[in-house]
């Protein structure tokens, strides 16, 4: 599934519309001219090429010209590379060409063809003419020149998301990151995405030696490596309990599995500090009252496993007194997480509370996490941990998403002809400005 087990995940998983991408449904109208040209010269009786070259080519019909390929991404510094299993899966399914009634031949075997595991990352210092090809294709070109647009596009989708999850993961210094931009994408890229998610993490745990979670919303986005999507409540929850967050967090707390983790959202009032001591109380309580009969399991269901502030960020909690910057107050800031924090390990001292129970609702107190969400991004989340600020887990939307060159962003994959193939020897071809590049981390690839 990765350069972290050195398997690939099955083509059949990524359910590839072989009938129309075989015929160039999903390519850049160019490629097909091309294959088209390609095609009639290669059945042209007598056509050699007649033109003029930088390198001898002697007597040959471009129609069946053998081409090398190199697949590569110009993000700088590095791309934490994402989407090769399944542009492999495209190359064996799709390469081919159709014979004169219409059957598909599929020429894959044909090929040579070398890649990188996906969580491998990919250097770029900028300089063109010094890439990291992620995939070199050898073989005659016509057979999967109209491939070229979808390889690229999925190279390009996983590996974006994936590098920058993992940048949100160095700027949290390694606290667990939810992933959670299902809504701002079409559904059909949640499996995808899901999968760049999980693979940056666990580029950043290789790298840094950590052992962050991984964690989604919804059941497609860990699909591809059998994870299931978690969460507690919404916004929309507390409505059906007509605005009560106590009673939306006790009937989950009643109701839910006990391997969903007890997460209130504590923002609906705009109060977070208030919300968060009045869930904390009654959640304490029940918590305190069932274990206190021996039944530690069913107890285990109160546990209340953190509070969730997600303020808008035109908006200023009520607990906070205003500061001269109206802008520094609002949102989830570092001052109301602070105030939240200290509220939370101080809740207890207002329990009636004999010196028994005051050691166990100390550190059941101390055990609430605070999940910070809204509107977070690498700037941000880095302003946060620059400060101190005491996130234990960051919930992440958009920005994992963000596709822009102003922010580095972008990571631009594309495809050169670097070889060609005459009289059984390979010769340099490229555009001016590229030539063939080599990666250690490309592997024959075996199907």
């Amino acid at each position: 599934m990765s350069i972290f087990d050195h398997k690939r995940l099955p083509k059949e998983l990524f359910q590839i519309d072989v009938e129309r991408m075989r015929k160039g449904w999903f390519s850049d109208a160019y490629f097909g001219n091309t294959v088209m040209v390609l095609d009639a010269l290669a059945s042209e009786p007598g056509y050699m090429f007649t033109g003029n070259s930088d390198i001898p080519v002697g007597e040959i019909n471009n129609g069946n010209v053998i081409i090398e390929m190199q697949f590569f991404t110009r993000r700088k510094p590095f791309s934490v590379v994402a989407g090769v299993d399944e542009a492999l899966a495209i190359l064996e399914e799709c390469t081919g060409y159709f014979d004169k009634d219409g059957k598909f031949v599929n020429t894959y075997n044909q090929l040579e063809v070398d890649a990188v595991h996906d969580g491998t990352f990919s250097y770029y210092s900028g300089n063109p003419l010094e890439v990291q090809p992620v995939l070199r294709v050898r073989g005659r070109y016509r057979d999967f020149a109209v491939l070229e647009t979808t390889i690229l596009g999925v190279l390009t989708e996983a590996t974006r998301v994936a590098t920058n999850v993992y940048n949100v993961m160095v700027a949290t210094r390694g606290k667990d990151v939810l992933f959670f931009p299902a809504r701002f994408a079409h559904y059909k890229l949640q499996a995808l995405h899901g999968y760049a998610y999980f693979l940056a993490v666990q580029a950043y745990n290789h790298k840094f030696n950590k052992n962050s979670r991984a964690s989604v919303s919804t059941d497609t986005q860990g699909g591809w490596w059998g994870s299931r999507g978690g969460g507690t409540m919404a916004h929309a929850s507390i409505a059906c309990f007509f605005g009560d967050t106590v009673e939306t967090t006790l009937q989950f707390a009643r109701n839910l599995p006990i391997d969903v983790k007890r997460i209130a959202l504590v923002d609906f009032h705009n109060d977070c500090i208030g919300e968060t001591l009045k869930v904390m109380q009654v959640m304490w309580d029940k918590y305190w009252e069932i274990f206190k009969t021996g039944n530690k399991e069913e107890a285990e269901k109160y546990r209340l496993f953190g509070v969730r502030p997600d303020t808008a960020g035109n908006m200023r909690d009520i607990s906070l007194p205003p500061l001269g910057d109206k802008k520094l107050d609002c949102g989830v800031n570092p001052r109301l997480v602070w105030a939240l924090r200290e509220a939370i390990d101080k809740a207890w001292k207002d329990w009636a509370l004999n010196l028994h129970a005051q050691e166990a609702a100390k550190r059941w107190c101390k055990d609430v996490k605070i999940v910070a969400t809204g509107g977070f991004n690498v700037q941000r989340i880095n302003e946060f941990e620059d400060l101190g600020v005491p996130v234990d887990i960051y919930g992440v939307g958009s920005s994992l998403l963000e596709n822009s060159n102003t922010s580095g962003t972008n990571n631009d994959f594309t495809a050169d002809i670097v070889r060609v193939k005459i009289d059984g020897e390979w010769k340099e071809l490229c555009k001016i400005g590229r030539q063939a590049c080599n990666n250690p981390d490309l592997e024959q690839f075996q199907s």
